[in-house]
């Protein structure tokens, strides 16, 4: 399964295939969780792809999570949720008939999922320690600040932010809209969601300073920070766009624009902050970025170019040097990239 490539560029490492259209991906450690659209979730060795076990989660899959230790994942559907142990191989399944879109690790003992209208937060093995109140809709997205102190939870309206075991949010961000996609900066400065309307909106969370980033052509529907914190890559057009968080933030500023697909599908940086980005296409490319070269308003080319055989579902870096692409035609592979610093 191994291949090994004689120049500088990246070589690809491992190559193999799920029987279903992958949705998401997740890597932690020494291993690669592969969601199916159909509810089945691989668990794959990342260092060369094989197949460990398999997880499922009846009535279909959105995403899959890995806790930071590896041993357990979580994988979100349409009808619910359902927890993996790494260490016996259990599974245990909550069918809350409830649109579960997301779920994100605080650390390795607890887990956030969104389920309908509430966030639940759980121990690995599936024990509430609290939840929300109910949102005004269905949660979109969720993430941790402050080291998993806080979760910040997007719904139609507002993004609004929980303390443990408050079922009222602390802290409220309203905005009129519906929220497909939320980033928050790694220092905990900036929250910022990726819109129906076309917009990306901002708020400072130290006292809630507000902008919005509007003019796109397409929704907004991923949105990414770098390890820094500096740097934030969306879609919601052709070129991916990526802002500077540093100094004051973006207000005044125009993005980097990054020009490869016609169509952007999926979005990630490059672990421990060094400005690379990959991204991925409706027709197959991946593009390897030096994302913060040049100056605002620069149109950047991709240092790299890998083409596939199927539009690009969704990627991941498992350690700085493996960069995972998952086709929806249902392969995966993974490319080794020369060095930590360089594409």
């Amino acid at each position: 399964m191994s291949i090994t490539a004689s120049d500088a560029g990246p070589a690809t490492a491992w190559d193999t295939a799920v029987n279903d259209a992958p949705v998401a991906l997740s890597a932690r450690h020494d291993l690669i969780a592969v969601a199916g659209a159909a509810g089945t979730v691989w668990i794959l060795d990342a260092a060369t792809g094989a197949g460990i076990t398999t997880f499922e989660l009846p009535g279909g899959a959105l995403n899959v999570a890995l806790a930071p230790d590896a041993r357990h994942a979580v994988a979100t559907g349409p009808t619910g949720y359902a927890l993996w142990r790494r260490e016996d191989d259990r599974t245990v399944v909550h069918e809350s008939g409830a649109w579960s879109s997301t779920a994100a690790w605080a650390d390795h003992e607890r887990v956030a999922i969104a389920t309908g209208r509430r966030a639940l937060v759980l121990t690995p093995d599936g024990d509430e320690l609290w939840a929300t109140e109910p949102a005004a809709s269905t949660i979109t997205d969720l993430a941790w600040l402050r080291q998993g102190r806080r979760l910040a939870v997007a719904a139609y309206g507002a993004v609004r932010c929980h303390e443990r075991h408050t079922l009222k949010p602390v802290t409220t961000y309203p905005y009129i809209g519906s929220h497909l996609a939320l980033a928050v900066a790694p220092t905990g400065r900036w929250i910022c969601s990726g819109n129906q309307d076309a917009s990306i909106h901002i708020w400072r969370t130290r006292d809630g300073g507000e902008l919005t980033m509007s003019g796109y052509p397409g929704k907004v529907s991923r949105l990414a920070f770098d390890d820094t914190g500096f740097w934030l890559a969306a879609d919601g057009a052709a070129d991916v766009t990526v802002w500077d968080f540093s100094g004051k933030g973006p207000a005044g500023t125009a993005p980097r624009s990054l020009r490869c697909h016609k169509a952007v599908t999926a979005l990630t940086w490059r672990p421990g902050g060094v400005s690379h980005l990959a991204s991925g296409g409706a027709d197959g490319t991946v593009a390897l970025w030096h994302a913060t070269a040049g100056r605002p308003e620069s149109r950047l080319s991709p240092a790299h170019t890998l083409d596939g055989d199927a539009a690009v579902a969704a990627l991941t870096w498992a350690g700085p040097e493996l960069l995972v692409t998952a086709y929806r035609d249902g392969r995966i592979r993974a490319h080794r990239l020369p060095s930590r610093t360089a594409l």
